[in-house]
């Protein structure tokens, strides 16, 4: 039984939350605000971590920056606004589709599509019609293949 709890705890360890008992704020909504906006937020050092879930100092900087930001009167909005204008838009884990992102969020599903032309034009081109397989060796080709197989 201590195995399996040691197990399941060895399990549980790396989607503890990074957030510390000092930035967590006395109002339970403004908290959760503060949750809600710190999920959609990336962590620069770790990448494809939240700001939440990562335990880097500049991490802990942004999401004692967004509870000072919602403490200010902030919309959730306003707070996610002043962190891209800070950061840029590298920030936020969902690129707004928009802009230049609005180019990457299309050039994937269109390069699969041609992708996927260019490879039916390919094969349907390889397929010979019925109709043009030979049956067997011309006169002057079967000629020619007794002359070669005698030498």
């Amino acid at each position: 039984m201590k195995k399996l709890l040691i197990v399941l705890a060895l399990i549980a360890a790396p989607m503890a939350q990074a957030v510390e008992p000092s930035e967590i704020l006395p109002d339970p909504a403004q908290e959760a605000r503060a949750r809600e906006i710190s999920k959609g937020l990336r962590c620069l050092v770790c990448r494809n971590e939240s700001i939440d879930d990562s335990n880097a100092d500049l991490a802990r900087d942004l999401r004692v920056l967004v509870r000072e930001r919602i403490t200010a009167g902030d919309s959730n909005k306003e707070v996610v606004e002043f962190v891209v204008d800070r950061y840029g838009e590298y920030v936020l884990l969902r690129p707004l589709a928009s802009g230049s992102n609005l180019v990457l969020y299309i050039i994937g599903p269109v390069a699969l599509l041609a992708a996927l032309g260019i490879g039916f034009i390919y094969l349907r081109g390889r397929r010979r019609p019925a109709g043009q397989v030979p049956d067997g060796l011309s006169a002057a080709e079967a000629a020619r293949l007794k002359e070669i197989m005698k030498d």
